[in-house]
């Protein structure tokens, strides 16, 4: 078993139709965005998901000899984590299994027609999304710690809960220069069985948060 690892930096160019992490996600066109339907006293909205990131496939089909990733089209993944970045968040995102709403993993077969999806902040006007980050890719083992794509859990106590019918399909570390914290010392998971993987039923996709 093997896992990608994620790399980051600050990018010279514009990112559009590119893998990165933050920024707008590029949504073929007339893609709702994800939300998560809330109430409360008496009022009802549609809550935002965080986009984490989009991966162009075939950037990484060279680092996923198995196919268990298509290798065409863009992957996009979106999680409740406004929390753990500093800000107010009416979803609730405990240690432990999350509730299947607060996670959502979409996919386009084709890359082409992108258009980054525009949402601003109503007092200021500007975006909403996060400066973009340039994803690059290398291979690593597969229970290895920090951000990657398939393989394990970093977590032991993790690894033991999910058996080895699950894939690690999106592990998400801390980041200190993105105030990305979860907890004292957490990490998030967004894992799917093999066969679910395999036939790409991405909304079976369950997350699961550990903390030391």
């Amino acid at each position: 078993m093997y896992s990608i690892k994620l790399k980051f930096s600050k990018p010279c160019e514009s990112l559009e139709g590119q893998s990165k992490w933050w920024g707008a996600p590029d949504l073929p066109a007339g893609s709702p965005y994800p939300v998560v339907h809330c109430a409360e006293e008496g009022d009802e909205w549609d809550e935002t998901l965080t986009f984490l990131c989009q991966i162009r496939c075939e950037d990484i089909a060279a680092l996923d000899p198995d196919g268990l990733l298509p290798h065409g089209g863009m992957l996009y993944f979106f999680a409740a984590v406004d929390y753990f970045l500093g800000m107010d968040s009416p979803l609730y995102t405990p240690i432990g299994p999350w509730r299947s709403e607060n996670v959502r993993v979409m996919y386009s077969p084709s890359c082409e027609g992108l258009q980054p999806y525009e949402m601003h902040w109503e007092d200021t006007g500007e975006s909403v999304f996060r400066p973009a980050e340039k994803l690059e890719f290398e291979s690593c083992g597969a229970c290895d710690e920090g951000f990657k794509l398939l393989g394990r859990p970093y977590m032991i106590d993790v690894n033991e809960e999910y058996d080895d019918d699950y894939v690690s399909l999106l592990q998400v570390d801390e980041n200190d220069a993105w105030g990305l914290h979860f907890y004292d010392c957490g990490m998030l998971f967004l894992l799917i069985r093999r066969s679910q993987l395999l036939g790409r039923d991405w909304e079976k996709t369950s997350a699961c948060l550990h903390s030391y």
